[in-house]
């Protein structure tokens, strides 16, 4: 490896040649402030630099200053990070961004979590002394995203996501000078768009420009009527991510502490989504079984790879951009779809109160959730089968709303009948895990025996595209698996050739799963915050004393007393669903 000697700050310092200042900054511990970069080692991406301007320094020898994140190092290089000069340079840059930004700090969606408002703290700011004309553009507002664009400052971090990471390709610079933004073309509103909702854009956003649409306001007012039963589901991820917002080590697993609070909160039955996981796997592995068995009988209409169906941006995204393959995704609904069926028909019949005066809440790792809430199919007479979907950050904001002490409560239970999990479930929380959990049940409903083992090492991994050959007792099954949506590009166009290999294919849409989804804590790109949330998935899943779906004794008695069989008519028309050419 080649290197280069230089010196930082009169620091002496030998770094690899081909790397940028700020690289070689912060490998000696210097902290250069920046806004518009961002760098995902994992994804071997990084934002188009350069644009904020404030991440300057001063290189000997140079007569302007240099933007650190994309100025190359070189032999001989002397580099002042911190004088006079550069303090004065990001200060003016910072009151130039602030001069046409809202100052409505007070209201915002990101105020306390905001990198501007943090930068522009910690540059010193209290006075802005250019006075001008700001640009003003309406606000958008979708099923599942906020757009007030008034707050943008052109960092481009969610072009790159939607473009680069996810290939949708909705957001984009347009206009030219003063008018310049991030929008969808024509700046049409986002529900207009082929958006899927993913909320990466929000994830990575520095802002308050692109938010997540808040519904805890509607979970307070359910909660305080008492003319209504308010039940809650908590997805599996949310478990390994929510303590990041009560200053906990990231990955620590917060399951127990997550009940008590909801509970605190005031929902008459707190439920886990991981019951309905499992009850995905019944549905699923069985349709993949079905389709494996026409499949080797010579069947050649039947469809493969099939893929699986838990992730609504997922759905959306191949509904809108590969609606010629909408039969070969498995048609199980997800398992928050899943529990509010149930929940509202099962349940709702064993309390006996009619559905309408059900509230079903769901605590989801995901932004698109809240979309997916809203599709036509999962409603009933307009009454919908989910009524609110939070995000992990949102249920953080409530639970300090009410002033509860997160960090001393107690480990409480969930409720039962729908509160009782497996291991299998849990790692649905990350890429590779809803496949795996699929083969821990098909597996032995195929060969009629007992796994030798639970563990497939060989499904797991936060690689963008991986593949496994798991041995069905001689009958070999090709897996595919793929997080983010630009690498599940890749096997849907695999697939549209000819050229896929594989049985079955995870598609996750979001870096790492939904561990990495929009809408838990901000982990600005840090796939080792990524990696730690699924090292807590899988010690959730190794504590667990039930670790294979088909084993969970309440979803055997929910099958026994409603649903009959898996792909029963009952089950078919309550967690199945069917997909829509969005094109």
């Amino acid at each position: 490896m080649d290197t280069v000697n230089l010196t930082i700050d009169n620091k002496p310092v030998v770094v690899k040649e081909g790397i940028t200042i700020l690289e070689a900054a912060s490998g000696i511990g210097i902290d250069i402030p920046t806004l518009c970069h961002m760098k995902l080692d994992d994804l071997n991406i990084e934002n188009k630099p350069g644009g904020c301007r404030i991440c300057v320094v001063e290189v000997n020898g140079r007569r302007n200053l240099a933007p650190a994140c994309c100025t190359n190092v070189h032999d001989g290089m002397e580099i002042n990070t911190h004088s006079m000069r550069v303090i004065n340079a990001r200060r003016t840059v910072m009151e130039l961004i602030l001069s046409d930004h809202p100052f409505d700090c007070l209201i915002c969606a990101k105020s306390g979590n905001c990198d501007l408002q943090d930068m522009a703290h910690k540059l010193g700011i209290r006075e802005i002394r250019y006075k001008g004309e700001q640009s003003t553009y309406r606000e958008d507002t979708s099923p599942a995203i906020n757009r007030e664009i008034d707050k943008c400052i052109m960092c481009r971090r969610c072009e790159t996501m939607c473009n680069e990471v996810q290939t949708v390709g909705v957001l984009s610079a347009i206009n030219r000078g003063f008018e310049s933004v991030v929008s969808p073309a024509f700046e049409m509103n986002l529900d207009h768009s082929v958006c899927t909702y993913c909320g990466q854009c929000v994830a990575v956003c520095p802002t308050g420009a692109l938010t997540e649409v808040d519904e805890t306001g509607k979970v307070i007012r359910a909660l305080s009527d008492p003319s209504k039963t308010v039940i809650v589901q908590t997805a599996p991820a949310v478990r390994a991510a929510l303590g990041e917002e009560f200053d906990m080590e990231a990955g620590t697993l917060v399951t127990g502490k997550l009940v008590a609070a909801l509970r605190r909160l005031g929902f008459d039955h707190i439920f886990d989504t991981d019951f309905a996981a499992d009850l995905t796997i019944m549905e699923e592995g069985t349709e993949l079984l079905n389709r494996l068995g026409k499949h080797l009988a010579g069947d050649k209409d039947v469809k493969l790879p099939i893929l699986t169906s838990c992730c609504p941006a997922w759905v959306k995204f191949f509904e809108h951009q590969f609606p010629e393959m909408m039969d070969i995704p498995s048609t199980a609904r997800s398992p928050q779809q899943m529990f509010g069926a149930i929940a509202k028909t099962y349940f709702a019949d064993k309390l006996g109160i009619k559905r309408e005066d059900l509230v079903v809440v769901s605590i989801m790792p995901c932004v698109a959730k809240k979309y997916e809430c809203g599709r036509d199919e999962f409603k009933t007479n307009d009454n919908p089968d989910v009524d609110h979907a939070i995000t992990t950050r949102e249920l953080a904001a409530l639970i300090k709303l009410s002033n509860i002490d997160f960090k001393s409560l107690p480990n409480e239970d969930f409720d039962n009948p729908l509160g009782e999990s497996t291991g299998a479930a849990v790692i649905f929380g990350t890429t590779g895990g809803v496949i795996e959990a699929a083969v821990r049940t098909a597996y032995e409903v195929h060969t009629k025996k007992e796994l030798p083992r639970l563990d497939f090492e060989e499904l797991r991994g936060m690689e963008g595209i991986r593949e496994a050959t798991i041995d069905f007792d001689g009958l070999p099954i090709k897996i595919g698996i793929a997080h983010g949506l630009g690498n599940a590009r890749k096997l849907l166009e695999d697939i549209q050739a000819g050229k896929s290999k594989f049985h079955a294919i995870e598609i996750m849409s979001c870096p790492g799963g939904c561990i990495g989804g929009g809408g838990q804590p901000y982990h600005h790109g840090n796939v080792e915050v990524l990696k730690k949330r699924q090292v807590a998935i899988y010690q959730e899943d190794k504590n667990k004393a039930i670790r294979k779906s088909h084993e969970n004794p309440h979803i055997v008695k929910l099958y026994e007393e409603f649903l009959g069989e898996p792909m029963s008519e009952k089950a078919h028309h309550l967690l199945h669903t069917s997909y829509f050419d969005r094109t």
